[in-house]
């Protein structure tokens, strides 16, 4: 099984020695997005809701360029630097993702690259 590395304009570049995803068999592992907008490089400003929907949006386009969708995905983990922001993450995500759910984690860290207040990964299934 060989590896594929997903690649795409419409989500942020790396900010780093890393893939937006790698392809293995029938599983994509995307790495980790913050709050960027792909065509500035900046982070997005405004409300912490604006900030997840950027996140999932990045996430969204990197999922749509290994040819698969936030459908496919088996499991999440969200990192917040306030896991007061938990609920507003799970009524966003509800918006991208479809029952039945995948896994999730929620993790509470100190810090994200570039001051971000949210970071999400995920793993595709497409098989």
């Amino acid at each position: 099984m060989g590896r594929q590395i997903i690649q795409t304009n419409r989500a942020p570049q790396a900010i780093g020695p890393y893939s937006q995803a790698v392809r293995a068999g029938d599983t994509v592992y995307l790495s980790g997005q913050i709050p960027l907008d792909p065509e500035t490089m900046q982070l997005v400003t405004g409300d912490i809701e604006a900030e997840i929907r950027r996140v999932f949006d990045n996430l969204k386009a990197v999922a749509e360029a290994a040819g698969g969708t936030l459908a496919n995905a088996v499991k999440v983990n969200v990192f917040l630097t306030d896991l007061s922001h938990f609920v507003k993450v799970n009524d966003i995500m509800a918006t991208y993702c479809t029952q039945p759910y995948p896994a999730r984690a929620a993790v509470g860290v100190a810090q994200l690259p570039r001051g971000a207040r949210v970071e999400i990964e995920c793993v595709l299934y497409l098989g």
